[in-house]
């Protein structure tokens, strides 16, 4: 275990920059960057162009440890560089920022109120690859839109069973069930959740850390409690849809919670904009992020 990172992570004031958009959504983040489906021809130009945007972001002056904690890469992210670094090498050691790497390969289908994870066919080798590129920990995502009982257990057993593996690799697992923002029973389905954490919190050994990543909750200060859990490094949370102004404001009325952005990080961002312009926009952004983040 990377004590250091580890220390940084649990105790650190500042918040995780979301990065790891793969997939379907990469398309989406390079349209909201500014740059079309037009620009590239195929998979791999795609891939390329949104590692230019995730340098330029990583690069800037702004994107600084006195605000970013850690940030959260996407797979071919992590394998690629940056000035001819490994880009987790060049986060720790050029940034003193902690990298992640999202592991999940996306959602099955809705059954029971709730979306599991669908099976990490290479998570060995990937694990394997990440603790290679010197990763300090992983992201996996489920979603959660409805208040099933049933289906809840079923998501976060499946968190715990797969984090489980991530941590017996050496690398530290963010959980993340998220509750749909739009859910009309949003806080029930919180509710239900807490309790099926807390459920799989009591059943780990010791000497077993793992992180929680949540959607901002309905009631203030909800998953308090979760926070002073001795397994429990750090409590983080998603953006979830929410547009950045909204997302901070309620963040800041959770005390100790602190953001783990995506969406709310690169919004306003273009690949039009100066250096200049670039900067100052992302260094406004980080600076709020980090102000709702240390509440």
């Amino acid at each position: 275990m990377k004590t250091a990172q580890l220390n940084r992570m649990h105790s650190g004031k500042g918040f995780i920059a979301a990065l790891d958009q793969s997939g379907g959504s990469t398309p989406k983040a390079l349209a909201q960057y500014g740059v079309q489906e037009s620009s590239y021809a195929n998979e791999e130009e795609m891939y390329t162009l949104v590692h230019e945007m995730r340098t330029r972001i990583i690069k800037s002056p702004a994107f600084d440890s006195d605000y970013i904690l850690g940030a959260i890469l996407f797979e071919n992210t992590m394998d690629r560089k940056i000035d001819g670094q490994w880009t987790a090498d060049y986060l720790w050691e050029k940034k003193n920022i902690v990298p992640f790497l999202k592991v999940d390969k996306g959602l099955a289908d809705l059954n029971n109120g709730v979306q599991i994870m669908k099976p990490i066919s290479n998570l060995d080798e990937l694990l394997t690859r990440a603790v290679e590129r010197n990763v300090f920990g992983t992201k996996m995502r489920s979603v959660i839109k409805e208040a099933n009982p049933a289906g809840i257990r079923e998501v976060v057993e499946q968190q715990f069973a797969v984090g489980l593996q991530i941590f017996e690799k050496g690398l530290i697992p963010i959980i993340e069930p998220e509750v749909d923002i739009y859910s009309a029973d949003k806080e029930k389905s919180e509710e239900i959740l807490k309790e099926e954490i807390k459920k799989q919190l009591s059943l780990l050994d010791k000497d077993v850390k793992v992180m929680l990543k949540l959607s901002i909750p309905t009631v203030n200060d909800f998953y308090k409690e979760l926070m002073s859990d001795p397994h429990v490094v750090r409590v983080v949370a998603l953006s979830g849809g929410y547009g950045q102004d909204e997302a901070n404001q309620k963040l800041a009325a959770n005390h100790g919670l602190i953001a783990s952005f995506s969406r709310a990080l690169s919004e306003g961002l273009s690949a039009d904009q100066s250096d200049n312009d670039f900067n100052a926009k992302i260094g406004q952004t980080i600076k709020e992020i980090y102000e709702a983040s240390i509440t």
